[in-house]
């Protein structure tokens, strides 16, 4: 189904729900790829304790990037059930582990509240707000934030 600009504002911003823990989150559907099955990934020396090392991609080799880790949570444990979220961000494609996707949900800037200021800084620098939604709290993430630009041309 192809959507217009006019029907875009209408009914808000598409996002990919996916759950990390007993967490929920979105991205941006705009920045996602594709989602695909977990694959092991090869380790890579002197990378982040978040990097979990890299998978081939039809024939392009791609970082995968432990979510779990880099919003400081416990490292993922990956079995058949997680689940890799291609996404861009910036002009890099890379993988982000996590537990499952669960939504794409439609949402308007008027479901989005504000971060809360108890917040930690690594969640304010991520974090552009929290969707209250069919009893749900999902944090709204920005992808370009929780990588440094150095990180992001590292992967």
């Amino acid at each position: 189904m192809s959507y217009t600009a006019k029907t875009i504002s209408q009914y808000g911003r598409e996002l990919i729900a996916f759950r990390i823990g007993d967490q929920e989150f979105t991205v941006n559907i705009m920045s996602v790829r594709e989602i695909r099955g977990w694959t092991p990934a090869t380790p890579m020396p002197h990378t982040p304790s978040y990097m979990r090392g890299v998978i081939n991609l039809r024939g392009a080799v791609l970082p995968i990037i432990d979510l779990s880790a880099r919003l400081g949570m416990k490292p993922a444990e990956p079995t058949e059930r997680h689940v890799i979220i291609v996404a861009q961000v910036r002009d890099k494609i890379v993988g982000l582990l996590v537990d499952a996707v669960s939504d794409i949900l439609t949402v308007t800037d008027e479901l989005i509240q504000p971060t809360p200021e108890i917040a930690s800084d690594l969640e304010r620098s991520f974090a552009r707000g929290i969707i209250a939604i069919e009893g749900r709290m999902i944090c709204l993430m920005e992808l370009e934030a929780l990588f440094h630009e150095s990180e992001s041309e590292a992967a």
